[in-house]
């Protein structure tokens, strides 16, 4: 793939603890709002903090069995109404077999799958519910959105850890570039605030108790989040042909795999590094012409520590780095689609948003994060990082179109 070949974002739509559409999410992060609070749900536990997404129950959309779509589920359907709705698109007047659905969802229905477990241990297998598997498998956010829209496409969920959002974009990019579809509907989301899940990343000390504090010097870990992210990808010829908007230009991606270690990065980040140079590469372009980066920063020592040490290489210019965890938390695989979406956002805004929470950048990553109010920055071109357990890395490059 090649510059000339890039394809077109005609929608976002957004749904995360700094609100329920693009508009408060944007804003959240435009003003470096954190919005992680203690959750009475966890507070039993070895950490209590979260990002949750307000009024999930208003999320439902009026479709057969919608009532038991997990929470995950009906956030990405409310993106993806929001996306379309962005890019002006109408299903009824699409070819449904020229759409794909392609979604990023590492862990599943986490909520249908503790309901269901506590039923059973508390009242045996009959008080299950049938709905159980449909709201728990981690394809049924593709499925419900594809079942929602009438797509007749390809659908598939992709699952690669914190990167699956990222994952899900370069996935749908190739359905578009190899012809086989006009339009790709892409959605991350997870929603995965359970006490079991949190428990499993407290054990591997990776959360915070204290704040999202992307590479900051006390940084200690994330805080757990939900939330969903939609982009609407489109061939550009088809765009045109329809004066569909044009928010942005999706003109490079690369993905690696570690394989050092099934959670932590690999501390000199070489393999992160050949993914950021093959987003690079093929989009066309130089390291020097990215104005501005969407870290992956997750707020942990060491993956912070190896994502400013391969900037710091690739990039010696040393553009302006965000990253949105700081505001609101890691949303695990629905982290790459939001990032995403809101790096869109500050291309056509001609500004960096701030970091959330940092108030000591570390001194020993040579990288130039901002801090405490967004910063000006006329650029035409941004990285947007994600990497996941497991060694999954993934980079998305954008053009201001």
């Amino acid at each position: 793939m090649t510059r000339d070949t890039a394809v077109v974002v005609t929608g976002l739509g957004l749904v995360t603890a700094g609100g329920p559409d693009t508009e408060s999410t944007w804003a959240a992060i435009r003003d470096g709002r954190a919005t992680a609070r203690p959750d009475p749900q966890l507070r039993d536990l070895q950490v209590s903090l979260s990002c949750r997404v307000d009024a999930v129950d208003e999320l439902r959309p009026r479709q057969p069995g919608a009532a038991h779509l997990d929470p995950g589920a009906r956030m990405g359907l409310a993106a993806v109404a929001q996306a379309l709705e962005s890019a002006k698109l109408d299903p009824a007047e699409w070819d449904p077999a020229r759409v794909a659905v392609v979604t990023g969802c590492s862990l599943g229905g986490m909520h249908t799958q503790q309901a269901a477990a506590m039923r059973l241990a508390a009242d045996g297998p009959q008080s299950v519910s049938p709905y159980f598997l449909t709201g728990y498998l981690p394809n049924m956010v593709c499925a419900a959105i594809a079942l929602h829209l009438g797509v007749t496409g390809p659908s598939l969920n992709v699952a690669t850890a914190c990167a699956s959002g990222a994952t899900a974009l370069g996935t749908a990019r190739d359905l578009l570039a190899s012809g086989q579809c006009d339009i790709a509907v892409v959605c991350g989301a997870d929603a995965a605030v359970t006490p079991l899940v949190v428990t499993g990343f407290a054990q591997l000390r990776a959360l915070s108790d204290q704040a999202s504090r992307p590479f900051d010097a006390a940084r200690d870990g994330f805080v757990i989040a939900e939330g969903a992210g939609a982009l609407i990808l489109e061939r550009p010829e088809y765009a045109t042909a329809r004066s569909a908007p044009r928010l942005a230009r999706f003109i490079g991606y690369g993905a690696s795999s570690d394989a050092h270690h099934m959670v932590a990065p690999h501390p000199e980040g070489r393999h992160a590094e050949r993914a950021l140079r093959a987003a690079l590469a093929e989009a066309g372009i130089a390291p020097g012409d990215v104005g501005h980066v969407s870290a992956h920063g997750t707020s942990t020592p060491r993956g912070d520590a190896m994502e400013a040490a391969v900037l710091a290489r690739v990039f010696p210019h040393r553009p302006p780095v965000t990253s949105a965890k700081g505001a609101l938390g890691h949303t695990l695989g629905a982290a790459g689609a939001i990032e995403a979406a809101l790096t869109v956002l500050a291309l056509r805004a001609d500004l960096v948003p701030p970091t959330a929470g940092l108030t000591d950048p570390d001194p020993a990553l040579d990288i130039d994060v901002v801090a405490g109010r967004a910063r000006p920055v006329t650029s035409t071109v941004a990285v947007s990082n994600s990497f996941g357990f497991g060694g999954h890395n993934a980079v998305v490059v954008l053009a201001r179109d």
